[in-house]
């Protein structure tokens, strides 16, 4: 079991560390959106703008506001009729984006690392949520950069931009534009105040880093226990919710019908504890209700308990 646990002794202390525990500012210069364009089936364009701003906060949002107005699309005429015809003379688009914090956090200055975003457009009344790999490299102490790691494809009619897509082909006598725009993007961030500083890290941030397991591949494996646990607080299915589990007393929770091996087994679900549960639930606590004969890998059950210690707390 030695894959699993690593200085567990820790997890009842909160440390201090250096994370990216202020709000970064997005720096104009250096940072760039861009969009492309087909028409006529083989002319291909490129069109930017260049008055972007925004920030990120400590727990993770990205809010990127884009000044239409600037749109560049190296022709005077056709950046007005951007303007008036597709933004519909929308002053601002706004990006939002939320990813998980901690695994930029723990970068160095020189590394670099992709995460997962769930992103949303807001354009001149339209929302289009859509997901992102972004790429992210530390390249200092005090500035970060987030790209889009593959291109992001948006659909002009999910944008509601159709009509005004029409328009343009109308004025410019054009027999076609493509309906679906490739985005790409480049921001820099600078931490406000020139400074890291060390921030407290939450407990459980402290037992997920001393299980030696992987938060992304325990989701995956949390799909097996998904039919009867749910992760919301009070959620009970089949099985009890896992919300808060780890620190509790096994079989407590209230809502909830235990067997009643469970209820006096006196357990006091930890990493190793719940190790030893999602190894042999039978074995460990004879008797009890639960169907499921266990995790046989040992990667699965460090995997599964780090994004249980993630996810399910608070």
């Amino acid at each position: 079991m030695k894959l699993l646990l690593k200085a567990v002794t820790i997890a009842s202390t909160i440390v201090a560390t250096p994370v990216l525990a202020q709000t970064w500012t997005l720096a104009p210069e250096g940072s760039h959106l861009a969009y492309g364009s087909i028409k006529k089936n083989t002319v291909g364009e490129v069109n930017s703008f260049s008055k972007l701003s925004g920030q990120v906060s400590q727990d993770g949002k990205a809010e990127i506001e884009i000044d239409l107005s600037s749109v560049e699309t190296n022709i005077d005429i056709r950046n007005q009729r951007m303007i008036e015809y597709v933004f519909r003379k929308a002053g601002t688009a706004s990006l939002t984006a939320q990813f998980d914090m901690s695994e930029v956090s723990a970068l160095s200055v020189g590394e670099a690392t992709t995460v997962d975003a769930e992103a949303q457009l807001s354009l001149a009344g339209a929302e289009v949520g859509f997901d992102a790999e972004m790429f992210v490299a530390r390249l200092s102490e005090t500035s970060v950069m987030v790209s889009t790691n593959d291109m992001i494809f948006i659909s002009t009619e999910d944008a509601g931009v159709d009509a005004g897509v029409d328009k343009l082909m109308q004025l410019a006598d054009l027999p076609g534009i493509t309906r679906t725009v490739p985005v790409t993007a480049r921001f820099i961030f600078n931490l406000d105040d020139k400074k890291v500083e060390a921030a407290p890290v939450a407990e459980t941030t402290v037992l997920a880093a001393a299980v030696e397991g992987d938060v992304k591949a325990g989701k995956k494996v949390f799909r097996k226990c998904s039919a009867c646990h749910k992760l919301d607080a009070d959620r009970h299915t089949v099985g009890p919710s896992l919300h808060g589990i780890f620190g509790a007393k096994a079989g407590q929770a209230d809502g909830f019908r235990y067997s009643d091996p469970l209820q006096q087994s006196e357990i006091v679900w930890t990493p190793e504890t719940m190790a030893a549960f999602r190894t042999d639930p039978k074995g460990t606590v004879p008797g009890n209700k639960m169907q499921f004969p266990g995790l046989k890998k040992e990667a699965d059950i460090a995997n599964v308990i780090a994004y249980l210690l993630a996810e399910t707390q608070g």
